[in-house]
């Protein structure tokens, strides 16, 4: 038998999930069957069960990969540039959210699994996790603010972290349920609101 590539084993994981979220999002979670999956996807229940062993594995890997990307921008941002001003860096983040809402629906994605959240422990676990992670990195940035005086010393830089982190639930519902042209401005807003201490 012929070995199969990583390259091969990559794509066929992305078309499920790709099938995956088209499901999720047409008829939730719960209502989507393993069947459903099988059928979206046009794979056998073989090939499918040989990357993911339940359907929860595939809402748990397609929330991870969604909010990895937002973690590891705050990352880069925290390790390569942490002098970035705070709306800049909050204002990526939203942008980042609104390019992949609007090619892979993300935010509905986000709405549904945190929904998902509060009955497995798993995926609220992992987001627990990420989250940790994301307002670590912050509140780095923060403390380079605190540092240099633009921001002040008094609130720790965790709370401080903790209070900008609230931003983005916040966006992702909005973009999910409202029409998307009342968030188009809400980026320049931030950035406003935090202008890189220079420009001041």
């Amino acid at each position: 038998m012929p070995k199969v590539s990583q390259e091969y084993m990559d794509a066929r994981r992305t078309q499920i999930l790709d099938a995956a979220r088209r499901c999720f999002l047409r008829d939730g979670f719960h209502s989507t069957s393993m069947q459903d999956l099988f059928a979206e996807s046009g794979l056998s229940a073989g090939a499918v069960y040989r990357h993911f062993a339940s359907k929860d594995e595939m809402i748990l890997a397609i929330a991870e990969e969604n909010m990895r990307e937002v973690v590891t921008l705050v990352h880069t941002v925290a390790t390569t540039r942490p002098r970035s001003s705070l709306g800049a860096v909050i204002a990526d983040l939203l942008d980042l959210v609104s390019a992949r809402s609007a090619e892979h629906d993300v935010a509905r994605l986000a709405v549904l699994a945190w929904s998902e959240a509060l009955r497995n422990p798993t995926l609220a676990g992992q987001f627990s996790t990420l989250l940790t992670q994301m307002r670590s990195d912050l509140a780095e940035v923060v403390r380079e603010h605190q540092e240099s005086g633009a921001l002040p010393e008094e609130v720790t830089a965790e709370s401080i972290a903790g209070a900008l982190v609230c931003f983005l639930p916040g966006y992702i519902l909005q973009t999910a349920m409202l029409d998307p042209t009342l968030v188009e401005g809400v980026g320049d807003a931030v950035r406003a609101l935090w202008p890189d201490p220079a420009t001041r």
